[in-house]
């Protein structure tokens, strides 16, 4: 991998981690176009996810603060059972990986026929929250399970984490205003935790990629994952999934003939 590859996948890293697109679909469709093999980008594939894990804890710092100065009063307050509610949201990952985490890893295999399959599942689900009628229901506990569920099934490549989680939020009845912030917060430590485990039961870094590659990687994945963050918030906001949907209609059909 050069660093021109490493400029291009932090880029699509970044971008389609938040908006609604699936990253970990359009990483592989990238990766099969590069030629990229799966030791070369092991690697760069957790070095671009801590990135786009930064730019999240950049975009809502003051949130999180907030957030765990409530939490370390030690008493049920907003603050706690806020995170309370994100705890709850990771439950079904986290069966997820501990329990099907060779099934999960078996599907990123660049198989284009089933992420694009997968990139019309996404198209269908934005699709259906774009039309449905918006609700103004805070999350409760059972919001934060299904919108967990959600994120548990979004693991499978194509279906996008970020667009799965709204648009169940919206499909739901829930608040969309605080539907986005929660749908970044809650994925925070699954990603930082599944990542630590890859650092320590991966492979030795390769010597295909360089510390200079996986720099220029991290970069391009922060900046524009900053960026699409804080555009994910206003469109969600604004309710323009709907041209998401049909984005994933035509990556997803270019997928299947790529397959």
């Amino acid at each position: 991998m050069d660093w021109i590859e490493a400029l291009v996948l932090g880029l699509i890293q970044g971008l389609t981690e938040f908006l609604p697109v699936s990253s970990s679909g359009h990483l592989e469709i990238a990766k099969h176009i590069f030629g990229v093999d799966h030791e070369t980008s092991f690697y760069f594939t957790v070095v671009v996810h801590g990135a786009t894990v930064l730019s999240t804890i950049v975009v809502f710092w003051s949130e999180i603060v907030a957030l765990l100065k409530g939490f370390f009063k030690f008493r049920m307050n907003e603050e706690t059972d806020y995170i309370l509610k994100i705890v709850v949201s990771m439950v079904p990952v986290a069966i997820v990986g501990l329990f099907f985490k060779d099934s999960v890893e078996g599907l990123f295999d660049g198989n284009m026929l089933f992420i694009g399959l997968m990139l019309l599942v996404t198209a269908t689900l934005l699709g259906i929250a774009h039309f449905i009628r918006k609700g103004t229901r805070e999350i409760n506990y059972l919001d934060a399970l299904i919108i967990g569920l959600a994120q548990a099934v979004a693991t499978i490549p194509g279906i996008s984490r970020s667009g799965a989680t709204i648009a169940t939020g919206l499909m739901i009845g829930t608040n969309k205003e605080s539907l986005a912030k929660f749908s970044f917060l809650m994925v925070l430590v699954p990603v930082i935790g599944a990542n630590l485990l890859e650092l320590v039961s991966g492979p030795v870094i390769s010597e295909n990629i360089s510390w200079g590659v996986l720099l220029v990687g991290f970069v391009s994945a922060f900046l524009s994952g900053f960026l699409a963050c804080k555009w994910m918030i206003e469109l969600v906001k604004k309710s323009k999934l709907i041209w998401f949907s049909v984005y994933c209609v035509i990556i997803g059909l270019v997928t299947i003939l790529l397959g």
